[in-house]
C-alpha cells in the first residue's frame, strides 16, 4: 500500500515504488490510500493586526457538508491521478480513502486491508518541527501492523 497526500513527497514515494517494486507489484494490485482530514465544527481566525482578538465561528451543517464534499472530491481526483500513473506503467491499482487523522487512518487501513508493506514519503520536517507537529511516517513506523518503507526525496 502506498499512502499519499497532495505533497511532492508522497508523489515521489509512489514513483519510487513503481520503479523499484515493479516485480512485486505485478503479482497483486497496489493499494493507494489517502486520508481525508476530519471536518471541524468550528473555525478560528484572528482579527486585524491592530486588534488582539481571536474569533471562533461555529459552522452550519450545510457548510460542514460542503467542506466534506469538497474534501471527498479532492481525494477522489488525487487518487484517480495516482491510479492513472500506475496504469501508464502497467500496474493495476485500487484506491481507498477514509476520513480521519492521517496517522491513525493509515494504520487502520493497513490492518483492515491486511497490507504486507506500507510505502510512504517523508515530508522533510526538521527535528524541531517534527517534535512539535509530529511525524505521520514516524507514527506509522511504530504503530502499523506491517513493515513501513519511508522514501526520502533526494
Amino acid at each position: 500500500m502506498v499512502a499519499i497526500d497532495e505533497s511532492e513527497y508522497s508523489h515521489y514515494a509512489l514513483m519510487w515504488a513503481l520503479d523499484n517494486l515493479k516485480e512485486s507489484l505485478s503479482k497483486a494490485p497496489l493499494v493507494i490510500f489517502m486520508a481525508q482530514p476530519p471536518t471541524q465544527g468550528t473555525y478560528s481566525f484572528a482579527a486585524s493586526l491592530s486588534s488582539a482578538r481571536m474569533y471562533t465561528v461555529s459552522s452550519t451543517p450545510d457548510f460542514v457538508d460542503s467542506v466534506k464534499e469538497n474534501q471527498r472530491k479532492f481525494a477522489s481526483a488525487l487518487l484517480a491521478k495516482a491510479k492513472e500513473i500506475c496504469a501508464s506503467r502497467g500496474i493495476l491499482a485500487e484506491t481507498f480513502t477514509e476520513e480521519g487523522d492521517p496517522r491513525s487512518a493509515i494504520c487502520d487501513a493497513v490492518k483492515k486491508l491486511n497490507v504486507t508493506l506500507l510505502v510512504m514519503g517523508e515530508r522533510g520536517l526538521g527535528r524541531i518541527k517534527r517534535a512539535f507537529l509530529g511525524s505521520v511516517s514516524n507514527y506509522c513506523i511504530n504503530n502499523a501492523n506491517c513493515p513501513v518503507l519511508v522514501v526520502k526525496k533526494p
